[in-house]
């Protein structure tokens, strides 16, 4: 509805958003993000899911009809664009914010909302500096805006949160991967706080892994390796500080996840089986460095898997995938439409065993998908009836009698006819990392457009930029901010 009124605002044609309450903060942040402060907002009496049908009509002709009528024919500040980037008061790049012991600058940054709730290493002007002396960066580079507040993307504002996290130097190139990631608008980082709670895990391939300190074994998604795990604090700390995901803001999670380590592909099981990395399915090669970002919903583990060949192995892995899909599969048709994209971690002595019985990668997706399916009717109640997500309850059948899903949902209408979960075996996503000892595996949902898979060069180079001093404010004429 945001986007709509966004548009239609754009094109100078009055809107009232409508919204369920406590939405008011995030339905703001949007518009301000977007270049429109003050978006005309009309709320629903409660969640419209959650009413009978005869009371949510009555409660929305009594309560909120004259909210529209209000929000269509009054003074509305949502017909005055908002200049982008605008600040509102906020701190600039160089203004310290915060002077005193450890204990004292972590109270003022809690208090401030600038922080995760953990302890953060001070970012202090020497201290950024110091972070970008040796890549050459020029700090006051422009990496793009963002969609959900407006704010810019710089490199400095990277390197301040990198600091905050505990990140090293030489994890800059993954950070500005990452940035790049969530300005591209084929990313969607806007739906980041959608009330599902998902959150976006980042794939690192290439063999520069090493290099930079991320480690791709035993653990690879627990906190302990400090590359992983402060990467993915950075990512969570930036989606805060600058993205304005927080509670009063865009992040309204109904329960969220714990912030996401890190994955780093093993590139050396990978070569030994002659398998491609995960960011071959965005065209890149194995010797490029490269970070992949999608955001997910929920996770299985797929524990202690019994066999010595790929046909012993793969039924129970389908099994972990089937499970860990619900209503995710609106992605599939309702919300998107051959959006759903889940990933199957595979620790290394799986995806050996897999290779060993002669199969390649497009083999061991080919029979996921065979055996990755569920009975017609229960995928029917995810998009439908258990969801409501999907207008109308259709039958699978009758999707295919339309045109919209593939004859594989069709073949019949016994509601029993076990249907794939992905509608083609490509949107399976496989990546090998973890224990190479033991036989695990997990399986994570994907949460289709709503982070949608994408792919960034990560360039270890050193920078050609013009670099100067931060406290020079001509430089390159461009003030810091």
């Amino acid at each position: 509805m945001l986007r709509a009124s966004i548009a239609a605002e754009t094109a100078g044609i009055p809107s009232v958003s409508l919204i369920c309450p406590g939405f008011e903060g995030q339905a703001a942040a949007t518009g301000r993000g977007m270049g429109i402060d003050g978006m005309a907002l009309a709320l629903t009496v409660a969640h419209v899911d959650a009413q009978p049908a005869g009371q949510m009509v009555s409660e929305f002709v009594a309560h909120t009809v004259p909210q529209v009528i209000a929000g269509l024919t009054g003074a509305s500040p949502s017909r005055t664009p908002s200049p982008p980037g605008e600040s509102g008061g906020e701190p600039a790049a160089l203004d310290v914010v915060a002077t005193g012991n450890l204990g004292e600058i972590h109270r003022v940054f809690t208090e401030c909302g600038w922080t995760d709730g953990l302890p953060v290493v001070p970012p202090t002007i020497e201290a950024v500096e110091r972070f970008l002396a040796v890549s050459g960066h020029d700090p006051w580079k422009l990496l793009g805006r963002a969609a959900s507040s407006g704010r810019d993307l710089s490199v400095w504002s990277v390197a301040v949160n990198a600091v905050m996290a505990g990140c090293r130097p030489e994890q800059l190139p993954v950070l500005l991967a990452a940035t790049a990631i969530l300005a591209d608008p084929r990313y969607g980082v806007e739906h980041s706080g959608n009330t599902t709670g998902a959150d976006a895990l980042m794939i690192l391939d290439g063999p520069g892994a090493a290099a930079m300190g991320y480690q791709c074994g035993q653990g690879s998604l627990r906190e302990g390796a400090p590359a992983n795990t402060t990467t993915g604090r950075w990512l969570r700390l930036y989606l805060r500080n600058v993205f304005g995901f927080t509670a009063d803001q865009h992040d309204k999670a109904t329960f969220g996840n714990a912030a996401r380590v890190l994955l780093a592909e093993d590139m050396g099981a990978l070569a030994d089986i002659g398998w491609a990395p995960l960011s071959a399915d965005f065209g890149y090669g194995a010797a490029d460095d490269v970070l992949t970002m999608a955001r997910f919903n929920s996770t299985v583990l797929i524990g202690s898997v019994v066999g010595s060949s790929a046909e012993e192995v793969v039924d129970y892995l389908a099994d972990g995938l089937v499970r860990v899909t619900g209503w995710d599969l609106t992605h599939v048709h309702g919300l998107g439409h051959d959006q759903y994209r889940p990933l199957l971690v595979l620790s290394p002595l799986l995806a050996r065993t897999m290779a060993r019985s002669g199969w390649s990668k497009r083999d061991a997706r080919q029979a996921l998908w065979e055996a990755a399916r569920l009975p017609a009717w229960r995928f029917e109640a995810l998009i439908g009836s258990w969801s409501g997500l999907t207008a109308g309850r259709p039958r699978l059948v009758d999707l295919v009698d339309a045109g919209h899903l593939a004859g594989a949902y069709g073949e019949s209408d016994d509601p029993q006819r076990l249907v794939p979960i992905v509608p083609r075996p490509e949107r399976l996503m496989i990546a090998v990392a973890g224990d190479p000892h033991r036989a695990n595996a997990l399986a994570m949902s994907n949460d289709g457009p709503h982070g949608w898979w994408t792919a960034a060069h990560v360039d270890r180079s050193p920078s050609t930029d013009l670099v100067c001093s931060v406290d020079d404010r001509d430089c390159a004429g461009r003030p810091p901010g």
